[in-house]
């Protein structure tokens, strides 16, 4: 008789087949939301491989899908913790502490000897990313780090970064600031290394101190080496601060264990509580329950709980297609662009965003040339490096002017020699502008921002901008697109195909993220996910982010622009949104979405030449012959508050450069400093001299240009003495 452990993962599905006390067969595989689809799958291999026979053996099943599943086959549901715990106690009955992260969940659990054997305290997080494998793995997509170079990533002898440990959304936004300093992959990737094992030690622990012997479970555990190392350092270092007695036998190295089995102990748990029980349970009952679930049961439930797809019919569709999918303003090729050899002056714009390096060329008459747009590299001087490469390439030889936006805009400014630099609302509220100068309401949705600017009589009135959340963003999408082997370029595409959709919650990224994942389990499949979050994106943007409760209040024209725009369905879902609470209102999408911000910063770029000012522009050779370094130690830690921002040094090589000698980390002439991870404006000065200095100009400006209005309230109350 066959024994069967099932584990229904959040990400994957793992099985184990033991018979007469051995295991036999083992497996696992990414259900990229197909729950069901992979469980029938291993099945019918379990099957035909191994023997599995209805009414004979018997199938138990554990893990967060596993509840639905579990009654199709006439299988026995264990819930998870309870199957990893029954693992544990049998094959490491002298482990005191356990760790599994998993995709979506992570937990511990702690085990205390007491009279009647060994008692356990069970503590698990599923409601937020930080911390867990997607976590990590979504971040390192970011990066674009193979799987098989983050697996082999070091923890030990990197340097450390502050990487928030207590929100995977907060963990984000300083990865991508850490991007944004220039600090290497490596570096970034160890400090998530380091949040992931503070947070499981600091959050779920809940005050207890994990004892020797310590057990790592899960597939993060298993197959990131620099996770491990991580692991290792803080609780060797946590036993020697409590002051923990160790076993005689054996190093602290050796008290911490990765079992080669980790990924299957949910399963293993199965089998050894399976093997406890009584033969008539769990018998399983042969896959046509399964089969019947995935082809009708599930649809039959979906039409209750969901709504429509975004589309009611092939006319809608038509309809919608015919005015925003139709061809737009095309990007301007490389071919065209260089057609003419005459070296006519031209404007420059640069956007360096958090996940998209962009760069426009137009003419001294403000017609687009050329535009570029290449993904970032997860270093701002290397996509600097690459939009004026493309550049150069599209035969632009004389550069009239040159101005630069996005969050890269700090620290590229004056490596490249930019003639101006663009705040983001000026730049995004200028490139809609030069196209729709009647807009009311400018809608911009980044990769990591969402921007919505309320206009009057063509100028900014008021603007909401939310950049700490992830919801509603681009890489939101991008990230659970990518999840389930979906290139952002057919997001639409499958959006589309979904009949109906879950509803899921406006809101948090990571309640969003955890709801999901509650999705998945009732088996909604990726496309009708996809969708869902299209249509919930607008609540996001305008309610959530925009904090907007009277959309007809804004305006009547509204322009979508950024790239997510680019995405039909995001679009679909927006004019639905917007026509629901404004009937009458004209929404139009801008014609180069992703390059809006680059086109208004090329724009204020000739505003510069309009005053008949030369071009501070480096120059093509100096851009690619850049030549940096970047620092982040003890001496760049700033000082001037009890934050003690860990700032990063990036020290360029440029003709010209004043250098710092007097500096704690010295720069020689030749090489100009640029300082990046700080929190406030007192983080851009190194010590108590440069910040004299600044006070002394201060003074000085204020001599020369005095302020009036403090002149006359002093003034206003100075006791008179009047003549006798």
């Amino acid at each position: 008789m066959l024994t069967v452990g099932l584990d229904v993962g959040s990400t994957t599905v793992k099985a184990a087949v033991a018979a007469d006390g051995a295991t036999r067969w083992k497996d696992y595989q990414r259900h990229n939301t197909k729950q069901a689809e992979t469980v029938l799958s291993f099945l019918q291999c379990l099957e035909s491989d191994c023997g599995l026979t209805p009414g004979r053996d018997r199938v138990y099943v554990t893990g967060s899908g596993g509840g639905v599943l579990a009654p199709l086959l006439g299988g026995r549901f264990i819930q998870e913790v309870v199957a990893v715990s029954a693992a544990v106690e049998k094959l490491h009955p002298d482990v005191n502490f356990v760790s599994e992260i998993g995709g979506e969940d992570m937990k511990t659990l702690f085990f205390s000897t007491t009279g009647n054997g060994k008692s356990k305290q069970v503590y698990m997080q599923s409601a937020c990313s930080g911390g867990t494998g997607t976590f990590i793995e979504k971040t390192a997509r970011k990066l674009q780090v193979p799987g098989e170079r983050l697996a082999q990533m070091e923890y030990i002898g990197v340097t450390l970064h502050k990487v928030s440990a207590k929100c995977g959304i907060f963990a984000e936004a300083d990865a991508n600031s850490l991007v944004k300093s220039g600090v290497p992959v490596e570096e970034i990737m160890a400090s998530l290394f380091e949040a992931v094992v503070y947070q499981n030690l600091a959050t779920l622990t809940k005050g207890n101190t994990p004892l020797p012997k310590a057990l790592l479970l899960g597939g993060p555990n298993l197959f990131f080496k620099g996770l491990q190392q991580a692991w290792q350092h803080h609780l060797r270092k946590l036993w020697a601060e409590r002051h923990v007695a160790l076993p005689d036998s054996g190093t602290p190295l050796s008290l911490i264990e990765v079992p080669t089995d980790a990924l299957y102990y949910g399963c293993l748990g199965c089998i050894a509580i399976g093997e406890d029980e009584e033969q008539a349970l769990g018998v399983y009952a042969g896959r046509d329950k399964l089969s019947w679930w995935i082809a009708e049961g599930q649809w039959e439930v979906k039409a209750k709980t969901g709504t429509r797809g975004l589309l009611r019919d092939e006319k809608e569709f038509e309809e919608f297609l015919s005015k925003y999918g139709g061809p737009r303003a095309e990007k301007v090729s490389d071919d065209r662009a260089s057609a003419s050899h005459e070296p006519t002056p031209v404007l420059v714009g640069c956007d360096v965003g958090s996940t998209t390096a962009k760069a426009v060329v137009l003419s001294t008459g403000k017609e687009l040339l050329s535009s570029c747009y290449v993904p970032s590299n997860g270093n701002p001087i290397e996509d600097l490096k690459a939009i004026v490469r493309k550049i150069r390439e599209a035969g632009f030889e004389s550069i009239a002017a040159v101005a630069i936006t996005g969050y890269g805009k700090d620290l590229l400014t004056d490596i490249v020699g930019a003639d101006v630099a663009v705040v983001e609302t000026v730049a995004h509220a200028t490139g809609a502008l030069h196209f729709f100068p009647d807009a009311d309401v400018i809608c911009d949705v980044g990769g990591c921002d969402v921007k919505i600017m309320i206009l009057r009589q063509g100028t900014v009135s008021d603007f909401r901008l939310n950049s700490q959340c992830s919801s509603g963003n681009g890489a939101f999408l991008q990230g659970v697109a990518e999840r389930y082997g979906i290139s952002l370029e057919e997001y639409a595409d499958h959006a589309f195909r979904a009949q109906s959709i879950p509803s899921l919650a406006m809101g948090c990224g990571v309640f969003l993220q955890s709801d999901i994942v509650s999705q998945q389990r009732k088996g909604w499949s990726a496309e009708e996910i996809m969708a869902g979050l299209a249509s919930v994106l607008p609540l996001n943007v305008w309610v959530y982010a925009g904090q907007l409760q009277n959309l007809a209040a804004a305006g009547h024209k509204f322009v979508l622009q950024g790239g997510t725009h680019r995405n039909l369905a995001v679009v679909k879902a927006q004019v639905d949104f917007i026509r629901d609470k404004v009937p009458d209102a004209e929404i139009v999408v801008h014609p180069y979405p992703g390059e809006a911000g680059a086109i208004g910063a090329a724009l204020c770029a000739g505003e510069w030449t309009a005053q008949g000012r030369p071009s501070r522009f480096r120059g093509y050779d100096a851009i690619e012959s850049l030549v940096y370094t970047s620092t982040t130690n003890e001496h760049t830690t700033c000082k001037w508050c009890p934050v003690n921002c860990k700032r990063t040094f990036i020290d360029v090589r440029l003709r010209g450069g004043r250098g710092r000698e007097w500096s704690k980390v010295a720069l020689p002439e030749g090489w100009e400093r640029v300082i990046s991870g700080n929190s406030c404006p007192k983080g851009l000065l190194e010590d108590a001299n440069e910040m004299r200095g600044v006070k002394a100009r201060l003074e000085e400006l204020k001599n020369v240009y005095p302020n009036i209005a403090d002149m006359v309230r002093h003034g206003a109350f100075r006791r008179t003495h009047s003549a006798a």
